[in-house]
């Protein structure tokens, strides 16, 4: 492996996105990334279909939710209720750098596989726990779930139309954004964690929560009431401080428009052939069209619907005014961008077809990313990791197999293409 991470070693212990999240960032990275799930269940997620991954003989077990977040991972299947599981985990502990797991408060202390007790067998060890809440304060005990937290962080408060329009009122972002934040998060503090190890030589625990990180969010639209007095509330597809920055409707579907100063506006209304409306004593500058906006976007809109969203986004194009067209996914893979940079790979699966995702947006000079490992099957690697790093003989494997303390191994099929 010649990742940038390639050197990390990570014990992960994390399910359904926030903590995927992280350590596939890692594992694309070039981090050895072993994935510990439950035996015959896996990760809640693997179960969150249809869609289900296709095999060489129709679906196979795997969601898509699953295989969305799971590559260049190693499955390993073990139950971790049972102490001989705890023990395996305690000495892989030893051969890890980073530790991520998102269980409840105090769960894993109940099997030895605290922070504390992590440390003690490996005091290098960055130990990432990520919960709803936090690892202290009155709502710690809770369990947390992204929907929860953009409504109780605020994120909901500013999303959706605007309460006197149509269509108004409170709406979560359609992505689980708490999860991919929380996740980011980890990523970032695991990776500075790992760089002050450099200096003292120790590990450290790390504690993130849900709420934390999607407030933090909103810390642009926060800061704005710390420093005004005013709580902010929803614009809809329009932005507070600029006009027109907002979604117009065209002959064939809708576009966007983000007019952000004067000389874009003036440009503008050049193109579209109303050249009266930068002089309009109403709309000459930003302060002034934010005040009538209402009369500005009536103007315009007339305007647009008129010529077709490609028509638009051309035009707007030649004479740098940002303008895009709202494209479903489907389109988004079919755009020329988006080909050229390569955003999807096609991997064989473990259950004999493609598994297909999305590429990681980091570009490396040196260290590209790789794309070593599908989305794995359920304990695909249980006996590799055990033999591997744990010098565990084929007769003590089979012993643990036999006991349900490792789940028994899947059946691998060819991938196709």
């Amino acid at each position: 492996m010649s990742g940038p991470l390639s050197h990390l070693r990570i014990l992960d212990l994390s399910r359904i996105l926030a903590g995927p999240w992280c350590t596939q960032m890692l594992a694309d990275l070039g981090a050895d990334v072993i994935k510990v799930e439950r035996p015959e269940v896996g990760d809640d997620s693997r179960h969150w279909g249809p869609p289900f991954v296709p095999g060489r003989d129709g679906p196979t077990a795997d969601a898509s939710y699953f295989t969305s977040t799971n590559r260049n991972k190693r499955s390993l299947a073990l139950d971790i209720a049972t102490p001989a599981a705890q023990q395996l985990l305690r000495e892989l502990a030893r051969e890890c750098d980073v530790f991520v797991e998102n269980f409840k408060v105090g769960d894993l202390d109940r099997y030895g596989l605290g922070y504390d007790d992590m440390r003690a067998v490996n005091p290098r060890i960055v130990y990432c726990s990520i919960t709803g809440y936090g690892q202290d304060g009155p709502y710690a005990k809770r369990p947390g779930y992204d929907f929860m937290a953009q409504g109780e962080g605020g994120l909901m408060s500013i999303n959706g139309h605007r309460d006197d329009g149509p269509g108004g009122g409170p709406v979560k972002v359609a992505i689980a954004v708490t999860d991919i934040l929380t996740g980011m998060n980890a990523t970032v503090a695991i990776l500075a964690a790992v760089e002050r190890r450099h200096i003292s030589g120790q590990g450290q625990r790390i504690d993130l929560a849900l709420l934390d990180s999607i407030v933090h969010f909103g810390s642009n639209q926060i800061v704005g009431m710390f420093a005004s007095g005013e709580i902010p509330g929803r614009w809809g597809n329009e932005h507070p401080n600029l006009a027109p920055y907002q979604v117009f409707r065209s002959a064939n579907g809708h576009f966007v428009v983000g007019a952000g100063n004067d000389g874009q506006f003036r440009r503008l209304c050049g193109v579209i052939g109303r050249e009266a409306l930068a002089t309009d004593p109403r709309f000459r500058t930003v302060a002034e069209r934010n005040k009538n906006r209402p009369a500005l976007i009536e103007e315009l809109q007339r305007v647009m619907e008129t010529q077709d969203t490609a028509h638009w986004v051309e035009q707007l194009a030649a004479i740098n005014v940002p303008s895009a067209p709202i494209n479903d996914y489907k389109q988004v893979f079919e755009h020329p961008q988006v080909l050229h940079r390569q955003l999807r790979i096609d991997q064989a699966h473990g259950g004999g077809g493609v598994v297909s995702t999305v590429a990681n947006p980091i570009r490396f000079s040196a260290t590209p990313i790789e794309y070593r490992i599908a989305p794995p099957l359920l304990g695909e690697h249980s006996i590799a990791v055990l033999a591997d790093l744990l010098g565990k003989t084929p007769g003590e494997i089979d012993r643990l197999v036999n006991e349900g303390i490792v789940g028994r191994p899947p059946t691998i099929n060819a991938g196709e293409g």
